[in-house]
Order: C-alpha cells, then sequence, then structure tokens
C-alpha cells in the first residue's frame, strides 16, 4: 500500500512539474521499470498497474527525447502483458488502456508500429454491450439487495434496470482513448478508421452512460480529419475524396440526428461544437440536403433551448423555491448559454463555407434569431446573437441596423462591442443604405469611446472595435462627415492594444493614409506629424500591433520623414516620447 501511495505521489509529482522533473528521471525511471518487470503476482497486480500509470506519466512529463530509450523496454513489457490471459478483475487492463494512450502522447508518430497491437483489445473494450438485468420494480428479487457493488439500478415505469458499472467504465474509458489516438496520431490513424467509425458512430446514441456518448462525440471530427489528411498526404491507401465524402455522409447525418434525441444540455453544446468542426473539415462536400437537415436542427435547439428556459422560469416563481434550486437553476441557464454560442458558431462556419447560396437558410433562421436581442435575454445571448447577425451584415443592413446603433450602449461591455464590430462591418460594406446614419453612428461610436472606465480591462475591446469603427467611418465615408474635426479625433485614439485582430486593421489603415499624405490625418501644417511618429513608435515597439508587411513600411516612412522634417521638429518629436521609445526609433532612423 505505502508503495502504491508513494507511485501515486510520483506521478502528480511528475505531472506538476513537466520538463522541470528531467533532472530526477535517471535515478526514478530503472526503480519504476523493475517494479513493472518484477511485480507480477497477484497480490502485487495493483503495484504493477501503478508503475505503468507512473512510467507513463513521467515519460509524458519528460518528452519524447528523454524517455525514448526506456520507452521500447517498457513498450516490450507492455505487449507481452496485452497478449497474455488476465484474469477479469485484473485493474492492470483498465490502467494499461490509459498508459497506452498516454505513451502516444509523449511519441507521437513514433507509436504507430505498436497500434497493431494496441487496437484489437481497445476496439474489443469499446464495443462491450451493456450488462443490463431489468426485473419488475415490485419484484421481491430485489437487485439492490445482490452483493454486487458494481450493479448500479433506476426504476423507469414498473420496470427496474440494474446495470453493470464496471463494463460501463471500461466501455468509456475505451472509447476515449480512441478520441485520443484518433487525435493524437491525425493521418496515422487513416488504417483504423474503417473499423472505428462503426464502433463509435451508434455510440452517439447510447443513453446508458454518458462518458461513452461524449467521447463518441469527440472523435467525429477526428475520425473525418484523419481521413482528409491522409488524403492530402497521399497517405489513403488508394482512397481518395469519394472516401472523405462518405465518411462525412455518414458521420453528419448520425450526429444531427443525435442531437435532436440529446436528453443533456451539455452534451448538446459539445455536439454543437463537434458538428461545426465537421462541417468545417468536410466543407463544400456537405450537399443541400445535409446542410437544409443541419439548419432544421438549429432551429429545434433553439426552440428546445427556449422552452427550456421559459420551464425554469416558471419554477423559480414557485413558493417552495429556495437558494439551492436558484444556484442550479443559474448553472444550467449558464449550459443553455453555451449552446446557444454552438449555434452562432456553427451559422458562422456555414455562412463562411457557403456564402450567397446560405442566405435563404439564413432567412428562415432569423425569426429565430431575432428575439435574441430582447431586453428580456441575457448579455450573453445578445452578444452571440449580434455576432451571428456581424456575419452577414452585408445582406442584411435594413433589419440589423436599428439593433445595431442601439446595442452600441448596451449596459454589458461584450455586448457594445459585438455591436461596434458589426457597426464598422456596415460601415465598410452598407455603402449608400449606412449614409443617412453616419451622424447617429458617429454619436453612438463616441458615447463608447469617451465612456469614463473606457480604458478599464472589461472595456478595452469595445473601446478598440469602436476606434476600428470610427476608421472605418473615415474612410468610406469622408464625405458625410467633418473630416477636420473625426480624423484627428480618430488619430488621437491610436494606437489600440488590446484586439490585436482589430489593431492591425487600424494600423494599417493609418500608415495607408500617411503614404498618400491625407491632409486630414497629417493636419495643418503637418501638426499631426508628432502624434503619427508616437503612434509609429509604439506600435513597433509593441507585440503584434500589426503585420511584418505594415511594420515594414512604418519604418520606410519613419525614414522618409527624417529626409523631409527640420531636425528641430524631429528632435522635438522624438524628445515627447517614452525612452525606450526614443532608443528603438534611433536604432531604426539609423540603421
Amino acid at each position: 500500500m505505502v508503495q502504491e501511495g508513494a507511485l501515486t505521489a510520483l506521478a502528480s509529482v511528475a505531472d506538476s512539474s513537466q520538463e522541470h522533473f528531467q533532472k530526477y528521471y535517471d535515478a526514478v525511471m530503472p526503480y519504476l521499470k523493475a517494479l513493472l518487470v518484477n511485480a507480477t503476482d497477484k497480490s502485487n497486480r495493483m503495484l504493477r498497474a501503478k508503475s505503468m500509470e507512473c512510467i507513463s506519466i513521467v515519460g509524458m512529463a519528460v518528452g519524447k527525447e528523454k524517455f525514448r530509450d526506456d520507452a521500447k523496454q517498457v513498450m516490450e513489457v507492455l505487449m507481452s502483458l496485452q497478449v497474455s490471459q488476465m484474469e477479469t478483475d485484473d485493474p492492470t487492463t483498465s490502467y494499461m488502456l490509459q498508459a497506452w494512450a498516454r505513451l502516444c502522447k509523449c511519441l507521437g508518430q513514433d507509436f504507430l508500429p505498436y497500434m497493431s497491437v494496441v487496437m484489437p483489445p481497445l476496439l474489443q473494450s469499446a464495443q462491450l454491450k451493456p450488462d443490463v438485468t431489468i426485473t419488475s420494480a415490485d419484484s421481491d428479487n430485489d437487485i439492490e439487495d445482490s452483493d454486487d457493488e458494481s450493479m448500479e439500478t433506476i426504476t423507469l415505469g414498473d420496470k427496474r434496470i440494474g446495470i453493470k458499472t464496471s463494463v460501463l467504465e471500461e466501455k468509456a474509458t475505451a472509447c476515449n482513448m480512441l478520441c485520443c489516438y484518433a487525435d493524437e496520431l491525425k493521418e496515422g490513424f487513416f488504417p483504423w478508421i474503417d473499423q472505428v467509425a462503426p464502433t463509435l458512430v451508434p455510440l452517439l446514441k447510447f443513453y446508458f452512460h454518458e462518458e461513452v456518448r461524449k467521447a463518441a462525440v469527440s472523435a467525429m471530427p477526428e475520425l473525418l480529419r484523419s481521413a482528409k489528411l491522409a488524403m492530402e498526404k497521399g497517405m489513403a491507401q488508394g482512397r481518395n475524396e469519394t472516401y472523405v465524402k462518405q465518411l462525412s455522409d455518414y458521420i453528419i447525418p448520425a450526429l444531427v440526428e443525435a442531437l435532436h434525441k440529446e436528453p443533456d444540455t451539455e452534451i448538446c453544446a459539445s455536439m454543437l461544437d463537434a458538428l461545426n468542426e465537421c462541417v468545417q473539415i468536410s466543407g463544400p462536400l456537405l450537399d443541400e440536403s445535409q446542410v437544409r437537415s443541419i439548419v432544421d436542427e438549429i432551429k429545434q435547439v433553439i426552440t428546445a433551448s427556449a422552452s427550456r428556459k421559459s420551464e425554469r422560469a416558471e419554477r423559480a416563481k414557485a413558493e417552495d423555491f429556495d437558494a439551492e434550486e436558484g444556484e442550479l437553476i443559474k448553472e444550467e441557464n449558464e449550459q443553455e448559454e453555451e449552446v446557444f454560442d454552438q449555434v452562432g458558431e456553427i451559422l458562422g462556419t456555414l455562412i463562411k463555407t457557403f456564402k450567397a447560396s446560405f442566405l435563404p437558410f439564413f432567412d428562415e433562421l432569423s425569426s429565430y434569431l431575432t428575439p435574441m436581442w430582447g431586453k428580456d435575454k441575457t448579455p450573453e445571448e445578445r452578444r452571440i446573437a449580434i455576432c451571428i447577425f456581424d456575419d452577414v451584415a452585408e445582406q442584411y443592413y435594413d433589419t440589423y441596423l436599428p439593433f445595431i446603433l442601439e446595442a452600441c450602449n448596451d449596459e454589458n461591455p461584450d455586448v457594445r462591442q459585438a455591436a461596434v464590430y458589426g457597426l464598422g462591418v456596415c460601415a465598410e460594406f452598407g455603402g449608400p443604405v449606412f449614409k443617412p446614419l453616419v451622424g447617429e453612428a458617429l454619436s453612438r461610436l463616441n458615447a463608447v469611446i469617451q465612456h469614463p472606465n473606457a480604458s478599464q480591462p472589461e472595456n478595452v475591446m469595445a473601446y478598440d472595435n469602436a476606434v476600428s469603427a470610427l476608421g472605418k467611418i473615415c474612410l468610406f465615408h469622408r464625405d458625410s462627415i467633418d473630416a477636420t474635426q473625426v480624423v484627428p479625433a480618430w488619430l488621437n485614439c491610436l494606437p489600440i492594444k488590446g484586439d490585436l485582430i482589430e489593431a492591425k486593421v487600424v494600423h494599417e489603415q493609418l500608415c495607408s493614409m500617411v503614404e498618400r499624405s491625407d491632409n486630414e490625418v497629417l493636419g495643418p501644417n503637418h501638426h499631426f506629424l508628432p502624434k503619427i511618429v508616437s503612434v509609429f513608435a509604439e506600435v513597433l515597439c509593441g507585440k503584434d500591433l500589426a503585420t511584418e508587411q505594415t511594420a515594414s513600411r512604418m519604418v520606410n516612412l519613419l525614414r522618409q520623414l527624417q529626409q523631409t522634417l527640420p531636425p528641430a521638429a524631429l528632435a522635438s518629436t522624438l524628445s515627447s516620447l517614452q525612452p525606450q521609445q526614443q532608443l528603438a526609433l534611433q536604432s531604426i532612423l539609423s540603421s
């Protein structure tokens, strides 16, 4: 017992310290290998299982290079155990399944030669049938009275169902391992797809055990990705794109059907996530009927989610409602938001994948989505609804802009961020439709930018997106604004440093304006040049604030300014910068 405890502690230390454990490796590994090889009699079975666990965790911690020489020897011991006849209650079996998976994570593609030994028993465990006993609920022969602690009972109507949990746990572990191998080995897993897919796809509806369903769900995109990569890298053993299409046609409808029947909200969200990944991988291979089935299921998901939320709201009004149940409802509603978040993700993918041909489907969905803008919805729901419309803003200005303008001043900073980002999209692509609303848009953006707590961490992303949207109005609607006021106000907000995606867009825009000697940016008598130089300096000294191309354009502009500006003006500009920015600029200008 003491040795087993010591092994568990050692594994925990290795797992926590990762590569720092390398300095203890040479002292520890010979002892662990000796235990693995010598703990053979029945009384030491758990010790052997624990040594196996510890070795695999230490191997993962120190990495392939350090572990490689010992790995071969450990693998040979595990392979000989794998083919030996072990008793059904031997803990070695389940520990070995997990050890193999850790060794695969550690060794990566070097693990492939062992797959032919690992996979057959793993598939066997994943294919285990649940051991179920059904009796009458009022039967004297009560399952619960049996001595078998591994039996779990549930009563359904007039039937009592007993399920052997040890079988289900072995099945769940095996399914998790299959997912892990597919994820780790990518195209190397290809030879096993034909056996694994028919094993796992039916388990999407395995209602006896949630862990089995979760593992099957997680594995779906991994199987598709493995097939696609194998084909792209010429490792698909003579198979072509038709095979990926067939696999996609097998997996995606099964996921949609399972989603329709899934009773657990958390697994619903996972299924939507997996479906989204599968759509990203399959892309244009999906046919119209499959897109139709996904859209119909999304309608169903939104309707079911709204119905569950209203039931909870009713429950909260009951007289016997207490704080404990209130906490439970809060958690359930958060899971509901995760479901809606995944709906947003998959709609974004469908819009990007099918572009204009998806718009008729989106028209159908809009009546399900627009209620999510409502004041009675949570900030998270409003944010997601806005983000979904942001993806199709170019086609839906008329219905979309009034919502967006109102949401720009929402109390919640995440909602404000999504709204001002959408306003930027409308400014860029809205053309004449956006023109009459420019004044209103400026007023809304100004409120976000001038917010007293705009620089607080929770508001930074909304601020940065508002600055970016203001820049797009300066760029695309210059003739509709008082440019001598608005452009300098925009310049004064730069640089932005929170939203790195928008930062790159905005700083490139500034660079382009300076290159074409934009009068409003440079100001009368080049009055704003010191500000522009200081923005360039901050961007060049910062991390990821501009693309490499924009950064090199900025350097060229600074060198040109050095040639054209009077030395006194340049010296005065440099003196207004932070010391590290001064050094960086002097280094750029002197090189």
